[in-house]
């Protein structure tokens, strides 16, 4: 299965045109969305998407850039959202001292709260990481119980091999196609079994698409750059993948 795992259709980027976007997607391929819910309002349109259609998953949970509304009843809501089985996952959340629209404190604690309800839960945690590595490989090992996924990864080395050590995923994006992209070494050192595909659409357009809005549909075009890094038939890796993405987010046949 050829899955998009970390895409924000909730954006208003694609408010003009979502179904046509989706169509797209599976024309493509495609099998499996997971739509990004960073926000109560985007968690609660996630919701709404895969309510439609059982091949749209949502996630939930609170971005580092908005953590210093974390408190008991983002709590309460999250709880409760998790508690639906088309949520697969916490998140985004993780650290992010790049933009700092956060202060770091709140971000600590939105971070650790959140590792502690995917933790609850038995749900994966999906990771942002962004010029914080050291902090957040400390965070990740304070929470050795959780599965987490290293979300559209172009952090350094040490955070990858950090993360690794916990046997998390590592998710590639379309930065993978980029001509400044310099971490093919990330992708030959994620073991095969941990490797996931997104295109964290509407951002990060991968080439030939570059300067224009991103969509699940081409995470076809991130598949067939990170097979040729790994010498492998892209069909064969995007099995692999697929087969990655419904353990982590612990898919069924029929789910």
């Amino acid at each position: 299965m050829l899955i998009d795992t970390h895409c924000h259709l909730a954006d208003p980027a694609f408010a003009p045109d979502r179904p046509e976007v989706l169509d797209r997607a599976w024309a493509a391929g495609v099998a499996r969305v997971v739509v990004i819910g960073e926000s109560r309002t985007n968690a609660e349109a996630a919701l709404t998407m895969a309510a439609a259609d059982p091949r749209i998953l949502a996630t939930a949970g609170l971005h580092p850039h908005d953590a210093r509304a974390w408190g008991s009843e983002a709590e309460a809501w999250l709880r409760e959202r998790l508690a639906d089985p088309r949520i697969v996952a916490v998140g985004e959340t993780g650290l992010d001292f790049h933009y700092d629209h956060s202060p770091r404190a709140d971000q600590h604690r939105a971070f650790e709260a959140q590792l502690g309800l995917a933790a609850e839960t038995g749900k994966p945690a999906v990771i942002h990481a962004r010029e914080a590595d050291q902090a957040v490989a400390a965070v990740l090992a304070a929470h050795p119980d959780v599965t987490a996924i290293l979300h559209s990864f172009s952090s350094g080395m040490g955070l990858l091999r950090a993360g690794l050590v916990l046997r998390h995923y590592v998710s590639f994006s379309g930065m993978v196609t980029f001509k400044n992209w310099g971490l093919d070494d990330a992708i030959r050192e994620t073991p095969l079994d941990r490797l996931l595909l997104e295109t964290d659409a509407p951002y990060l357009a991968p080439a030939p698409h570059r300067g224009k809005r991103n969509e699940p549909a081409f995470v076809r075009h991130v598949a067939e750059r990170v097979a040729v890094v790994r010498g492998m038939p892209v069909e064969e890796l995007i099995t692999v993948t697929g087969q990655n993405a419904a353990r982590v987010f612990h898919l069924t046949p029929d789910s």
